[in-house]
């Protein structure tokens, strides 16, 4: 009977390691709001109250009753929390506040060089090198499928690591010459040489 409790404290113990381990790695892997961002705050109690807002440049959103919350580098639970907090401190008794990401406009990529339509755009969820020169429309009649790179910004140092990217062997089968495209990145198609 001892074996059984020592067995059932053991599996006990284990699961809630392993769930607990679980809600730290969703805590590291929640979504930051960044500027431009738009969200969709809502009071649910004691009343009713939808609000669409945009973060400003300066990182802050207005919302009714308590004026400017800053939200920038926040999670949307933390968000959720501070409106909830503020609203209780003397505007509502008890308020039940649901915060939520409408679109994600701060997570921006580059397009630049030789395609149809060069610029900024937001970043979507598996956006790779041969989308994001799909969104910008494609190559021009200039640009050169074989040179192709990305800038991406290093963590370790100032300046930039040049990827290059064979997207004629992506667009040949070899799905493995694609990346995954991060926030801040720089996508630059050069002209063919003749």
């Amino acid at each position: 009977m001892k074996l059984v409790s020592i067995a059932v404290t053991a599996v006990v113990c284990f699961l809630a390691f392993t769930l607990s381990a679980r809600a730290e790695d969703v805590k590291v892997a929640e979504y930051t709001v960044g500027v431009d961002d738009v969200l969709d705050i809502a009071i649910l109690r004691p009343e009713e109250l939808a609000v669409s807002a945009t973060v400003s440049p300066d990182g802050s959103i207005n919302y009714p009753y308590i004026g400017k919350v800053e939200v920038k580098g926040l999670s949307l639970t933390e968000i959720q929390q501070q409106i909830q907090t503020r609203l209780a401190e003397g505007y509502m008794q008890y308020p039940v506040v649901s915060a939520s990401l409408k679109e994600s406009r701060s997570r921006k990529f580059f397009v630049y060089g030789e395609v149809m339509r060069p610029g900024v755009y937001s970043l979507e969820d598996n956006v790779t090198v041969l989308r994001a020169i799909s969104i910008a429309g494609g190559f021009t009649k200039f640009g050169s499928s074989s040179r192709v790179k990305v800038l991406r910004l290093r963590k370790d140092k100032p300046g930039y690591e040049a990827i290059k990217i064979n997207v004629k062997a992506v667009m040949n089968g070899k799905p493995d010459a694609d990346i995954l495209l991060r926030s801040g990145d720089t996508v630059v198609v050069s002209e063919g040489v003749f």
